[in-house]
């Protein structure tokens, strides 16, 4: 059976997963409306209401309702009211909609650290500036609790790797020493919550980048299928950790239409792979074998320790070399 047959329920990253830059990625419209799981849009990314992401998938073509979106923003606000009395001040580095969703939890939103704010909410927003992260320096030094709704160090854009919330995070740690606690992916919080809100008996987690999507879903013990339409490519994937590791590799959502064991690691398209010292041969390949089976052939091989290989992988065939030469 297909995947689309095999799970109830499709728990999907947004950027660099279904879109990049606001404009659908390849396959991506076509796969989800022929999808007859539950679908629910777990985002780092708190700079969009779930009502604005919800809109605008549904004007790219893929009809979305708001509850079918899950962001950072959203979980960031229920950690904060695990520490927090109603109607505590907080200051929020974020997008209007942030703003508007700690209201609606019951929070009083200031804008000033002399407003003596109980907690910092950061989460990604293209304005924060230089005023914003001082005030949220002062205000953590004065006592306030940190919360950071993801810290994903970029965000994949049309015209590459941007800043991502994780790196504006960074600049408040070093002015204050306070790492705070993070509500989005990789902890596995945002993936049990969408489980419930849909009421799946078999989730599959769909994303792009290991360190936060698949990181989480392995944390929340889901299997996973891995896009390599993103940030995390094939060299992230061979050296990547076993908690970081999917249990299925595709290039775009049209693999939805696959089978598992056509996605999981393994030998594929005539290749074969073996150890050679600390290094890993790629040998064989049919005349029209892909880039992305030779790479899950090697990951069969450079996944078998627990760590991430870290050696050369070396081809030994006109195939393998072609392949190889197709990653990044």
């Amino acid at each position: 059976m297909s995947l689309r047959e095999d799970f109830d329920a499709l728990l999907l990253d947004l950027d660099g997963t279904v879109w990049e830059g606001g404009q659908a990625l390849p396959d991506a419209v076509d796969a989800l409306n022929a999808s007859e799981a539950s679908l629910v849009y777990i985002t780092n990314n708190a700079s969009r209401g779930p009502e604005v992401v919800a809109s605008l998938l549904s004007e790219m073509g893929i009809p979305t309702n708001t509850d079918q979106v899950l962001t950072s923003a959203q979980a960031a606000i229920e950690m904060a009211q695990e520490h927090l009395p109603e109607g505590a001040a907080v200051l929020v580095l974020g997008s209007d909609s942030f703003k508007a969703l700690a209201k609606a939890g019951g929070f009083e939103v200031v804008a000033s650290a002399d407003d003596q704010p109980k907690a910092v909410l950061h989460g990604h927003n293209p304005a924060t500036g230089w005023a914003e992260l001082s005030e949220a320096a002062l205000s953590i030094a004065a006592g306030a609790h940190y919360f950071a709704s993801n810290l994903d160090t970029t965000l994949p854009s049309e015209r590459g790797l941007c800043v991502g919330n994780g790196s504006m995070v960074a600049a408040v740690v070093s002015a204050t020493g306070v790492h705070p606690k993070a509500a989005g992916k990789p902890q596995p919080a945002m993936f049990h919550s969408a489980v419930q809100r849909v009421g799946s008996a078999k989730p599959l987690a769909v994303g792009d980048r290991l360190d936060t999507d698949i990181a989480g879903a392995v944390a929340a013990e889901m299997p996973t299928l891995h896009l390599l339409t993103g940030v995390s490519r094939h060299w992230a994937l061979i050296r990547a950790d076993q908690s970081q590791r999917p249990t299925m590799v595709a290039e775009t959502l049209a693999a939805l239409d696959q089978e598992q064991a056509e996605l999981q690691p393994g030998k594929q398209g005539g290749f074969e792979a073996y150890r050679e010292g600390e290094a890993i041969v790629l040998a064989g390949g049919d005349d029209d074998a892909t880039a992305v089976q030779a790479l899950r052939t090697v990951l069969s091989i450079a996944w078998q320790q627990p760590e991430g290989f870290e050696g050369e992988v070396r081809a030994a065939s006109k195939q393998a070399s072609r392949s190889i030469e197709q990653w990044s």
